[in-house]
């Protein structure tokens, strides 16, 4: 599906999750991620300056989740802090070198708005449109997508950078935007974005 027009110069692209422990063998591996990750980069690479890299991280103990997180921390008790090696929660490489610190987003929960300050970092340097890639399609990209809307941005999905430990979730989920809610989410590729994107230069 094409994009309804070019993309502003102030768009900015967030990497969701691309973490080491969706990476590597724990209970969380996303087995999609390594495919997604030349896409990735050639995103970041068009725009680097505008890049976003959202980190999930975790408590120390099941007991110091809130609510239903408690819950969901017991069923993955070897993902908590006080078991799980730290460097896990790190951002794979080469995304660890390109990160730089004003533009990760530490997150507690699926959606990268869960930080109260996320919306005013954004809104900061002028972004109005939000490029997605990451993991998981299915769950904190969802998430960050829906609240991104609920906030008035524009929002695209860059279709061949994503991934999800449920392949069919994620192939139904990206049927189901593209029919429900065609005004609000726009899915595209990653070509499409960069050719619909001008960079700093080209403005």
């Amino acid at each position: 599906m094409p994009l309804a027009e070019l993309l502003p110069a102030s768009t900015v692209h967030v990497v969701i999750d691309m973490q080491r422990v969706f990476a590597e063998k724990t209970p969380w591996h996303t087995p999609g991620l390594d495919a997604i990750l030349p896409p990735i980069l050639r995103l970041i690479e068009h725009r680097p300056e505008r890049a976003f890299f959202a980190r999930f991280l975790v408590p120390k103990r099941a007991a110091d989740a809130p609510g239903c997180w408690r819950r969901y921390y017991e069923r993955w008790p070897e993902l908590t802090g006080e078991r799980m090696e730290p460097a896990l929660l790190d951002l794979v490489a080469p995304l660890d070198r390109l990160a730089v610190a004003e533009r990760i987003i530490d997150k507690t929960t699926y959606s990268i708005f869960t930080p109260q300050d996320t919306e005013e970092r954004l809104r900061a340097i002028g972004a109005d449109t939000l490029v997605f890639s990451g993991v998981e399609t299915d769950v904190c990209v969802l998430a960050s997508v829906v609240d991104a809307i609920e906030r008035g941005f524009r929002v695209v999905v860059a279709i061949d950078a994503l991934a999800s430990a449920a392949e069919t979730s994620q192939d139904w989920l990206m049927e189901h935007l593209a029919t429900r809610l065609p005004e609000q989410i726009e899915l595209a590729s990653v070509d499409e974005i960069t050719r619909a994107w001008p960079r700093e230069n080209e403005t």
